[in-house]
């Protein structure tokens, strides 16, 4: 519990609210649904490696190393696309991704350290 001498010394007076330096409600949105695509263990575990990749991924290779189904693994893409982590480029039937080569650096610090260790 503060005490009345702590929120004196804080310039504070019991029962007075001060302003909160809250930022803007997009960002928390933009920053949520980031993190909610990480939340997902295979979708963090496709970003690992994409990142390792030296170059696209098939959507086929996903489907042969994960076991699950296309359209599973297409869901988890689009989740990751829609957070805009990773693109994809068509080729004929296929679906290639890798990830995005323009992050901003605060994505990548948090990427770095979400994917540290894998």
């Amino acid at each position: 519990m503060v005490t009345a001498d702590e929120l004196a010394r804080l310039g504070r007076r019991r029962g007075i609210c001060c302003a909160l330096p809250v930022p803007e409600q997009a960002w928390a949105e933009r920053r949520a649904e980031l993190l909610r695509a990480l939340a997902d263990p295979t979708r963090l575990s496709m970003l690992a490696a994409l990142i390792r990749a030296e170059g696209p991924v098939c959507i086929c290779d996903f489907t042969a190393v994960y076991g699950l189904s296309q359209p599973t693994i297409s869901h988890h893409m689009a989740r990751l696309r829609e957070a805009g982590l990773v693109d994809a480029t068509r080729s004929g039937i296929w679906t290639y991704y890798r990830l995005r080569q323009d992050l901003p650096s605060q994505v990548c610090a948090l990427l770095e350290a979400a994917l540290a260790g894998a």
